[in-house]
């Protein structure tokens, strides 16, 4: 029998708020607070609590035959604990069952792994344990912010006590390799490494209701027709998804639900397929070679690499800034800026920032707060300089406190700064002109971006990834 990978990515950030420049040392609430509740929310209606739902009959229904993965980022389990905690408690009932893997990434989504590897080790620890309280699993397998994977981040995740690691069958890497095999790493050849089959997913995450598409409607007939048409000796099929496109991405009316409810029945029945988890793959499948990636992948956009975070000046400051208090956070005792480190590491925050309006335009404005990519890197630097001040603040007076009793009283005790220290003077100005120069070469005027997000969301045919 070969098998099915089916994995879904959970994630939900905590987006900023309106932080402008003169709350910088004032206001120290950086969140939006409606636009996260409301969001996690109607996201929980239409796509986690009924899609729950049905893997869990699914799963009854089938029982070992049929099997699902998830990772959910510490950033969306907080919120659901908050918002929607009977979230949570669907999926600890999928997780009783026995057939369903918890996976684990990085507690903040973050992109810690291409800058810090000390924060990178201590988040993925972070977000295990969590994992553990709430589902009662010890991560196994391992899949990185975006599926972002190298030769060096594979070595440090085996290095953590992972065996398997999760990311993209990338055109470029692959050559004429196929995905549908079990690889392992070039570094470290304990770790095995299962690489998605961008062109299955992409079907059901992009242009599964696309009418202009010429496979348009998809079915599971039809579906599993295509899986027929693989090779034999190709062992197992990634299907690696994000949640959302259950409901969310795909509206129900497109017939999603309908698809995966008979998906199980259609594969089972029509073909020697059948359902695992990448920790029964581990168990069961030896890796053919050693999969060899110089330079970090993703499955974001079709160049499938870092270019939808880190591919312009905006982001490389953004990102260079943020982790240049890497070191200091070791030393910070305050909870609520260890808080806030975690949530401002997201990678959200630096994608809302990507200028690339060609082949992936519409995807990187599918919940985007912001009107332009200029007002992302603004609004994340005032609330970035705001946090920089109160980490010195904290360090100075935890200085203070631990200088013996002579030194406090000749040395008059140090006053917080309220200081406006920005941290883009002359950059901002700079990086600004050449992003809106960039703009209106592409598209002959400047980008305009909408208030809020839609809740109609475009629909791309081409095969990209959101987040």
């Amino acid at each position: 029998m070969r098998s099915i990978c089916l994995y879904f990515q959970v994630h939900q950030p905590f987006r900023l708020r309106t932080y402008r420049f003169f709350n910088i040392g004032e206001d120290h609430h950086y969140y939006d607070d409606y636009q996260n509740r409301h969001i996690i929310k109607r996201v929980a209606e239409k796509c986690y609590l009924p899609a729950n739902k049905m893997m869990l009959d699914l799963i009854r229904e089938f029982g070992n035959a049929f099997k699902v993965s998830y990772s959910i980022s510490g950033m969306a389990l907080e919120q659901l604990q908050i918002h929607v905690p009977e979230v949570i408690r669907s999926f600890q009932d999928l997780a009783a069952t026995g057939q369903v893997e918890f996976i684990a990434e990085t507690y903040a989504h973050s992109l810690s792994c291409l800058k810090n590897s000390e924060e990178f080790v201590r988040q993925v620890a972070l977000h295990s344990d969590k994992i553990e309280e709430l589902f009662g699993q010890k991560p196994v397998t391992f899949r990185n912010t975006e599926l972002i994977y190298s030769d060096k981040i594979g070595e440090m995740v085996a290095d953590m006590g992972f065996h398997t690691m999760l990311t993209e069958g990338a055109r470029h890497i692959m050559g004429w390799k196929s995905p549908n095999y079990m690889y392992c790493n070039n570094i470290n050849p304990k770790l095995k490494v299962l690489l998605r089959n961008f062109r299955l997913s992409d079907d059901l995450t992009f242009r599964f209701s696309n009418q202009d598409w010429s496979e348009w409607p998809l079915t599971t007939e039809k579906f599993v027709r295509w899986l027929n048409t693989i090779d034999k000796k190709e062992e197992v099929v990634n299907l690696f998804l994000d949640y959302e496109t259950i409901g969310e991405h795909q509206w129900k009316e497109t017939g999603i639900f309908d698809f995966f409810r008979h998906l199980p029945s259609t594969v089972l029945s029509k073909s020697n397929f059948t359902f695992s988890t990448p920790d029964n793959l581990y168990k069961e499948l030896q890796p053919v070679s050693a999969i060899t990636v110089l330079h970090p992948i993703s499955w974001a956009d079709e160049e499938r690499d870092l270019t939808a975070w880190l591919g312009n000046e905006l982001q490389d400051e953004a990102f260079a800034k943020l982790y240049s208090y890497g070191a200091k956070m070791k030393n910070c005792t305050d909870p609520d800026l260890q808080r806030d480190w975690l949530y401002l590491q997201t990678s959200n925050h630096f994608y809302y920032m990507c200028t690339k309006w060609f082949s992936a335009g519409e995807v990187h404005q599918y919940f985007n707060p912001y009107g332009s990519p200029y007002e992302a890197f603004i609004n994340y630097m005032n609330v970035l300089s705001d946090f920089m001040i109160r980490v010195d603040d904290h360090l100075e007076l935890k200085a203070s406190e631990a200088l013996p009793f002579r030194e406090k009283v000749e040395k008059p005790k140090s006053v917080p700064s309220k200081t406006k220290k920005t941290i883009r003077p002359k950059t901002i100005k700079k990086v600004a002109n050449k992003v809106t120069t960039k703009t209106k070469t592409a598209t002959g005027k400047k980008a305009k971006g909408k208030d809020k997000p839609s809740t109609q969301p475009k629909r791309s045919t081409k095969s990209t990834k959101k987040e």
